[in-house]
């Protein structure tokens, strides 16, 4: 018999936005904090490196606009749409990458991993670190289901992260986004509660 009751969200309401976002310790001496407005400089050089630029399509023209990507990052945590995060040295340390969730949806308990690195953090394993860390915190402290990695499947370096961090490969998209080159199939890998 199907029922007509409604079902309850994943994650309550509210489980985001009444806490602030925490800081979270990485191997390596490093930890993943909240963006500051003292890093515009960072997202400004992450917007001019061409792998970055690539991949994530981030277009970051001048300081003022990177300190308004800071701000709109804490009020996406308050509306609880994403939760994203520095990767740096602990006690302020300058920002050498960004990992996090956007496109949170507590309702349905699911969201997707948007990270990059700077180049001269690239090749230690910092992204693997980090983005088992975020999963941990997204499926075990705030309680999501399902968590999706998206990437295009000439970006080998990615499918490489999503495998040592434990996402299973589902499969393609095809023509799924549209790159500066054209339209991108992407690989589809996910992390579902159980898993880690």
């Amino acid at each position: 018999m199907i029922s007509n009751s409604p079902i309850a969200p994943v994650v309550p309401a509210g489980r985001m936005a009444r806490n602030p976002q925490p800081v979270l310790d990485l191997p390596g001496g490093l930890e993943l904090r909240p963006w500051q407005l003292s890093d515009a400089d960072v997202l400004v050089a992450a917007g001019q490196d061409p792998a970055i630029r690539l991949w994530n399509l981030l277009v970051v023209e001048s300081p003022e606009d990177a300190r308004g990507r800071i701000e709109r990052m804490h009020e996406r945590w308050q509306a609880e749409q994403s939760a994203i995060w520095a990767i740096a040295r602990p006690g302020g340390g300058e920002a050498m990458g960004l990992i996090g969730w956007g496109d949170i949806d507590l309702k349905d308990g699911s969201a997707e991993i948007v990270y990059w690195i700077l180049p001269a953090a690239r090749g230690g394993g910092v992204v693997v670190e980090a983005l088992k860390r975020v999963s941990r915190w997204a499926l075990e402290d705030l309680g999501l289901h399902r968590l999706r990695l998206c990437h295009s499947v000439a970006n080998p370096a990615s499918c490489r992260v999503a495998a040592k961090a434990g996402y299973s490969l589902e499969g393609t998209m095809r023509s799924a986004l549209l790159h500066a080159d054209g339209w991108h199939d992407q690989h589809l890998h996910a992390l579902i509660q159980g898993d880690l």
